[in-house]
């Protein structure tokens, strides 16, 4: 019996190791003519495995780039398209830094403090009198899915103009939605999401178990 871990790597899982062996043997022949049908044949195949991605620009392109990378290019010279260069697959990507300093008030997100931000910037009108409330309601449902506390609206207009740095001062009267409606709605949101999860998982359970009797 032959496992994985004695065979040789698969360099596109996507493929499977049938068509990497297709195109290993594929380097090997000689003939230009006979592999280059053995190529085409390959290539069939490969789009077959992925029939719904025919009508994707430049299909068959992507399947012999593909098909160069699984033959370590060794097949670049049969390619009808431009290859492309092997400095390109090589080496891992560059990480993405995750912004994490100077981050505070976690339980209002990243995006809250691009709304406050884009907010405190816009021209005083109508548009940023209806943005700030937006932001502030939002903020305060938030709160009160964090901690459960009652929460003031001084207290969500203070962290506003905390996170602008002071750039943002909330009209007095704006006067935001009362707790127990934001509260409510969060409760009644979770029972729908739980009723339809409750009601899905009773039906299967019916389908599952359901079915003839045993006769005695």
């Amino acid at each position: 019996m032959e496992y994985n871990t004695s065979k040789e790597p698969l360099i596109l899982h996507e493929y499977g190791r049938n068509i990497q062996k297709l195109v290993a043997q594929a380097v090997e022949i000689k003939d230009k003519e006979e592999r280059t049908k053995f190529i085409e044949n390959i290539i069939y195949l490969m789009g077959n495995m992925y029939p719904y991605l025919r009508d994707l620009k430049d299909f068959k392109h992507k399947l012999w780039d593909h098909l160069n990378i699984m033959s370590n290019f060794k097949l670049k010279d049969d390619s009808p398209y431009p290859v492309p260069e092997t400095a390109t697959f090589a080496g891992k990507p560059e990480r993405i830094p995750y912004k994490v300093k100077n981050f505070r008030y976690k339980h209002f997100g990243r995006n809250i403090i691009e709304m406050l931000k884009y907010a405190a910037n816009l021209e005083e009108g109508e548009d940023k009198k209806i943005l700030t409330a937006l932001v502030a309601n939002h903020m305060k449902k938030l709160y009160l899915t964090w901690s459960k506390d009652v929460v003031t609206d001084e207290f969500i207009y203070q962290k506003m103009n905390e996170l602008t740095n002071g750039k943002l001062i909330v009209d007095k009267d704006l006067v935001l939605s009362a707790s127990g409606s934001l509260v409510s709605a969060n409760a009644s949101k979770w029972r729908k999401e739980n009723t339809k999860y409750s009601s899905n998982k009773s039906r299967h359970s019916k389908q599952k178990y359901s079915g003839k009797r045993r006769t005695k």
